[in-house]
């Protein structure tokens, strides 16, 4: 039961109901019909003499729109068969417009209803068949836009030729159509068409100057989606025959790329019962930019109209480019342990895209977002899956580009953690370190990196506790070549010996904040020592080379033999060194010790070892990009490049000192199985 409300008063003050006419409403609602009226910062391109600069365009959509709705009238005329060319000026002090085409025109008597009433024109009967059965495809389909335009312009003059009659006549509208001139019928000579000169109301626009740029860039638009149809533009010609695929070029030349061009026809049966088909043509055009790694950029036009808000073929489009990329690149990614995100696949791209269908639904007058629309999704699907696969075998080296994507993102991702991990093991104790006593200048500071933990028990008594420190390896270390970053910090070797040290890979070394400045390597004197110390090479090489140029990485060798003499222990490294003391007559020794290893070094041998002031130190003699690249021929996971190396020994040169011998595969080889005796 609807409860009395109980009011003050005899009477109340109700609202007053007014009629507006359609004047009125267009004038003082043009947002509704047009868009924004205020300025806005649009993401968007203009063009130069050659090319085009992506840039952002202070934007007015109702004046844009209002213009475009005139223009568009030409377009469908084109479409339907009957326009060649389209004239459009800008005078010099940017109010007025004209556009003039030479289609047939349209029946005089009805110029005042097309531009001054609301839901006018030829367009509603989206049922509509050309002469060979397929539907009409338009521009206008609300007869709304020219009315709108003409009832928000100050003057809109429109002069029609009709083809059929062979009369015309001038109408002038000012004011928004309040005063209405009517020219005399006549005859005409000459082309046929229609002309329309206006200047847009500044009480409407606040602002009614045209911007020059912006109106040449749909001028030119419009060029690329139609080609064969000339447009002019102050004078200026602009004709394409091979249409979007020109703007890729005008974008990159070098980059652009046709992916394809296809037109899908879906017959149906109207509510009525009568027979159709629907002619959808589809176009992609890709432009590649290799060295970009900005976020995609989509240009897309439906039925010439440019989509500036995307929408449903913005979106299936990259979806369904996307997803085959992943699918295609799947195993690799699987292999390499990296997950694939769109900006991998889309970075440094732009896709432009263009369809012309019927009856095209967007989501507001503006036309800037499209719909969905159930065939066009069976289309594009098509559309994709027929040109995918050629794009692929042509562009082998994008597909490598997206993976190098994934792996620099996951290289950020993973220094971003070691970085945590770093500053997390500066706190926590190293129970694998034999730490260096010094705590005010750790710049004298030495830390031997050694073979097992029976070296570290002959470091430990030999050492100079003060300022020499070790660490032991326990089996041969990681290669870091074949290894991800994330794996190289779960590796608690290497974030000992980073912590011990205090580096953090990603970030360049501060010798202010090093705990140790030169890092010796102690291995045994053997094949396995010897490899030992080239992983160790590799690991500081890849992530802190400025390590070498210092003069920081050293390598320790230890003595091969001990030699008790007459004039007391001497120490050789190698048999050649050996050979030559018993070869001198001075000396008469007394036994010959060999060492295996380290662990069976005595405390004396040690002692010899670390009293030295400088070891060996590890240099790079060339430059630094030949340093990488043989040690990525030697650790690498490409083994071809290793094969190669052996195969022809001569190529091997010297370039990181005790790391790659400078000398024949067969001397070297000759050289450790002498060492082994």
């Amino acid at each position: 039961m609807v409860q009395e409300v109980k009011r003050k008063g005899a009477k109340v003050k109700e609202a007053a109901i007014e009629s507006k006419d359609q004047r009125w409403h267009c004038r003082n609602r043009v947002s509704l019909v047009f868009g924004s009226n205020d300025v806005e910062d649009l993401e968007t391109y203009v063009y130069s003499d050659e090319g085009l600069n992506f840039q952002t365009v202070k934007f007015h959509q109702a004046k844009s729109k209002a213009i475009e709705e005139i223009l568009d009238n030409c377009i469908d005329e084109f479409y339907r068969g009957h326009v060649t060319e389209i004239h459009t000026t800008l005078t010099a002090d940017g109010k007025t417009v004209s556009v003039q085409d030479n289609g047939i025109g349209f029946p005089i008597e009805k110029i005042k209803d097309v531009y001054t009433e609301f839901r006018t024109g030829s367009k509603f009967k989206d049922e509509d068949l050309d002469e060979k059965g397929f539907l009409f495809r338009t521009l206008g389909q609300n007869g709304l836009g020219a009315s709108a335009t003409c009832l928000t312009s100050d003057i809109f003059k429109v002069t029609v030729r009709h083809y059929n009659t062979k009369n015309e006549q001038t109408y002038e509208f000012l004011d928004g159509a309040l005063t209405i001139k009517k020219g005399k019928a006549k005859k005409f000579k000459g082309p046929s068409g229609v002309k329309v000169e206006f200047q847009l109301a500044k009480e409407v626009y606040k602002n009614n100057m045209v911007d020059k740029e912006l109106l040449r860039k749909r001028i030119i638009d419009l060029a690329y989606n139609n080609p064969g149809l000339i447009f002019y533009f102050n004078g200026e010609k602009h004709l394409y025959k091979k249409g979007l695929f020109e703007l890729a070029q005008r974008i990159s030349p070098e980059g652009a790329q046709n992916f394809g061009e296809q037109s899908f026809v879906q017959e149906g049966e109207s509510a009525r019962g009568k027979k159709y088909k629907a002619m959808y043509d589809l176009h992609l055009s890709l432009v590649l930019d290799h060295k970009n790694e900005d976020r995609e950029r989509v240009i897309s036009f439906v039925n010439s109209t440019p989509t500036y808000d995307g929408g449903f073929h913005h979106d299936r489009i990259k979806r369904l480019f996307i997803n085959f990329m992943k699918e295609k690149l799947e195993k690799t990614a699987k292999k390499d342990k990296l997950q694939l995100v769109d900006n991998d696949i889309l970075a440094g791209m732009t896709f432009i895209i263009g369809i012309v269908m019927p009856n095209p639904r967007f989501e507001s007058q503006t036309k800037r977002k499209l719909v969905r629309d159930a065939f066009l999704e069976k289309s594009i699907e098509s559309f994709i899956n027929d040109g995918i696969e050629k794009f692929v075998r042509k562009n082998k080296d994008y597909l490598e580009q997206i993976m190098d994507r994934a792996r620099s993102r996951q290289r950020f991702t993973d220094l971003k953690d070691a970085s945590k991990l770093a500053k997390k093991g500066k706190k926590q104790r190293i129970e694998k370190l034999l730490d260096a006593n010094e705590r005010r200048d750790r710049s004298k500071c030495t830390l031997f990196i050694c073979e097992g933990d029976s070296a570290i028990g002959g470091l430990r008594s030999a050492r100079e506790k003060l300022n020499q420190g070790g660490i032991a390896l326990k089996g041969k270390p990681m290669n870091v070549s074949q290894a991800s970053i994330k794996e190289v910090i779960e590796n608690q070797e290497f974030a000992d010996i980073m912590a011990s040290i205090g580096l953090i890979i990603g970030q360049k070394v501060d010798p202010k904040e090093l705990r140790y400045t030169k890092i010796v390597f102690l291995a045994d004197s053997d094949v396995d020592g010897g490899h030992i110390n080239t992983l160790l090479t590799n690991f500081f090489f890849t992530f802190w080379p400025e390590l070498f140029e210092m003069g920081m990485i050293q390598v320790a060798k230890a003595p091969l033999f001990e030699v008790i003499t007459d004039k007391g222990t001497l120490y050789c490294e190698t048999q050649d060194d050996l050979d030559k003391m018993k070869a001198k007559k001075d000396i008469k020794i007394k036994e010959i010790q060999r060492n295996k290893g380290l662990g069976e070094m005595s405390q004396e041998a040690f002692k010899y070892v670390l009293q030295r002031k400088d070891w060996t130190k590890i240099t790079v003699q060339k430059d630094m990009k030949a340093a990488r690249d043989m040690l990525e021929t030697c650790f690498g996971k490409e083994s071809q490049l290793r094969k190669d190396l052996l195969i022809d020994s001569d190529q091997i040169e010297v370039d990181l000192d005790n790391i790659i011998a400078g000398k024949k595969a067969a001397a070297a080889a000759a050289k450790r199985k002498q060492a082994r005796a």
